[in-house]
Parts: C-alpha cells; structure tokens; sequence
C-alpha cells in the first residue's frame, strides 16, 4: 500500500551506501518521499531522492562510483613532500572536493534539477511557511558566524535567493569534512562571505526538520536512518589512531552529543531505522565492493527489521 513519508538521512561519508539500502526497502513497501533532509553523505543521498532517482538507480550509480576520485588534488599538490601539508595549512583541507562537485552537480542536472527552484513545490497543508516549502533541507556548518545553516531555508536570513541557489553547491557544502574536504565559500551581500563545512558538525541526524509547529497531527510519518547501531544513551565510539582521527572524533563527539538529545527521546527511537555500518570509516574512500555490498545489505536488514516492528 502506497504511503507518503517524510525522510531524514544521517551523514556517514562512504557508509551512505547503508543508506541506499534501507531506501530501496522502503521504496519496496510503496512508500514515496514528500521531503528529505540530511546532512554531509545524507545529504548527497537526500539530493538525488529528492531530485527523482528511484533505490534501483540509486544502488548502480553507488555500485559504480569510484570513491577514490573524492581524494583530488589541491592546487598545492604538485609541490614536492610538503603539498598535502599545505593543502591543509593554506586550504584547510587536504582535498579540493571539486570532483565530488561536478559529479553531484550532473548527476542532479540529469534528473532535471540545477537550483533550489527545481525542488519547490507549494503545500498548503503544511506547517512550514511558504519560503521554505522545498523538497530538500541540506544541512551545513557556518563556522564563520557559529551557526547551522538549513539550506535553501536560511538563505534567506543573508537576503541570498533561496530559489537561484544551486543544489549541488549545498551538497558540497554539507560533505566537506573538516580538515578532509577545503570547506566551501559563501558569498554573503553587504557582509564578510560565510565559511561552509559539514553539516554534521552541528547536526548529524536532524530528525525533527519536518516535524509540525502548529500543534497539529502530521499528515504522515518521518522515517530516520541512522548509519550506526542503536546504542545506549549517551555512549558514542571513535576510533582514534593519529591527529586527523582525534580532530574527527572530537567533532563527531561534538555532534553526536546534539543529536543524543533526540535519540534518548523513545517516540524518535520508534521512528528510527538503525543500520550498523560494522566500524567502517566514513572517510575510507578506498572501500572495497564487498564492505559496500556488506553495508547495502545491512541497511535492507535494518529497514526490514524496523517495518516488521510497526507491524500491529
């Protein structure tokens, strides 16, 4: 039976592909995506979902990516035993992220989708106020101004055009890791330009995105997928191994500490699909095609695990 849903995407880096998985079993139960938000991988995933591409596209494109082409050159690469070092000093990121642009930017023109006004769509019924009735919310860290941005919704707040903002420039935004991915620039009007990373440095798992304020019941339910197994509250695990992984799991503890305030909540545990991702690196962009299939089975697992659990 058909059901609308909104769905909210965890950031995972390459464990995304555990995203894809439970999407292709939601998809197989006939539920179809109102609205998507997500953060850093989830907003990748979330881009193309609400661009139009189905699981079963979806799950070729992944399997046919090759993840070590995120890992571009800097302007400063070709400089002998220092340029990565510089990369990180002068581009505070030891990788451009320019082709991880272009191929999210012609993947989503090839669903017909270039700026936010593509993903528009007007919704009486909802609670959101007609400047932000889009398809997609990507969530991106200003760390410039302290603040989470909810693209193309606090375009706005900038006096930028939310409508002629590009979607693929929202997405870059929300995958650059710090200290991984040169973080990207936003031009602000009359104003000092805004320095972008991920989005999952303030808000990994924005479960409550779509959740109305108007005391209303919802018209229907948002699904959240969360690329790791459910754990007791308030515990996180990082791996660390040298000063990159101990800057990345002071910022995963960072954000995994905002979005334990949702998780300890039971009623968004209910509406929850957790998909354990085994340890796998978000940043291991050399990830073999079977911790890929290893990861899409999983998520199936979990999604199917969790709609067994709805089940009266």
């Amino acid at each position: 039976m058909a059901q609308t849903v909104d769905l909210v995407l965890e950031g995972g880096g390459v464990k995304g592909i555990g995203l894809v998985g439970a999407i292709s079993v939601l998809e197989e139960h006939g539920m179809t995506f109102a609205r998507v938000a997500g953060a850093s991988a989830g907003a990748i995933v979330g881009s193309l979902v609400a661009a139009g591409m189905g699981a079963a596209q979806l799950q070729t494109l992944m399997a046919s990516l090759d993840y070590t082409r995120f890992r571009d050159d800097t302007r400063l690469d070709h400089v002998p035993v220092v340029g990565k070092g510089l990369s990180l000093w002068m581009d505070h990121g030891l990788y451009a992220g320019d082709y991880f642009h272009g191929w999210v930017r012609d993947q989503l023109a090839g669903l017909g989708v270039h700026s936010f006004a593509d993903l528009y769509r007007p919704d009486p019924g909802s609670s959101l106020p007609a400047a932000e009735q889009y398809k997609l919310v990507v969530m991106a860290s200003d760390v410039s101004r302290g603040r989470l941005l909810r693209l193309p919704w606090d375009y706005t707040v900038d006096d930028i055009d939310p409508g002629k903002q590009m979607v693929a420039d929202a997405v870059r935004a929300s995958m650059s890791i710090p200290f991984f991915f040169r973080p990207v620039t936003l031009a602000v009007p009359k104003a000092a330009p805004s320095v972008l990373v991920d989005g999952g440095m303030l808000s990994n798992f924005p479960v409550d995105t779509f959740d109305r304020t108007d005391g209303k019941p919802p018209r229907w339910p948002t699904i959240g997928i969360k690329l790791s197994a459910q754990q007791v509250p308030n515990q996180v695990e990082h791996e660390v191994k040298g000063d990159l992984s101990l800057a990345l799991g002071m910022l995963g503890t960072m954000q995994s500490w905002y979005d334990q305030m949702h998780l300890n909540d039971p009623a968004v545990i209910k509406r929850t699909i957790f998909v354990d991702t085994f340890g796998v690196n978000a940043t291991d962009f050399s990830i073999d095609k079977q911790t890929q299939q290893k990861l899409f089975d999983s998520g199936q697992a979990a999604a199917e695990k969790f709609l067994a659990a709805q089940s009266p």
